[in-house]
């Protein structure tokens, strides 16, 4: 499903969970669990825990429960229609 939002027009990538699309909301927070116990907001940091610097390869959802890859959560927009990119003269364009 594609996203349209504040963050997606100035290139900056949307955060939502790739299994169900729920967005983390800024009161969540994750556990550094089993380690050192901090609690944070894991998308602040880009999933490294601020406690013991652990950068967790996953990441639960806090909605489905499910995990997935910590990078899966970044959504970036695409910045140009294909369309846009075939024009005349450039190379690969049209000709």
């Amino acid at each position: 499903m594609a996203r349209a939002g504040k963050q997606g027009e100035r290139g900056e990538p949307e955060i939502y969970c790739p299994k169900c699309e729920v967005r983390p909301k800024a009161e969540d927070r994750w556990v550094c669990v089993p380690s050192c116990g901090t609690q944070w907001h894991t998308f602040w940091t880009g999933g490294v825990c601020p406690g013991c610097g652990y950068a967790w390869p996953v990441t639960q959802c806090l909605a489905c429960g499910q995990t997935s890859p910590h990078k899966q959560w970044y959504h970036w927009p695409v910045h140009a229609p294909q369309e846009a990119l075939e024009v005349e003269g450039a190379p690969g364009g049209r000709r």
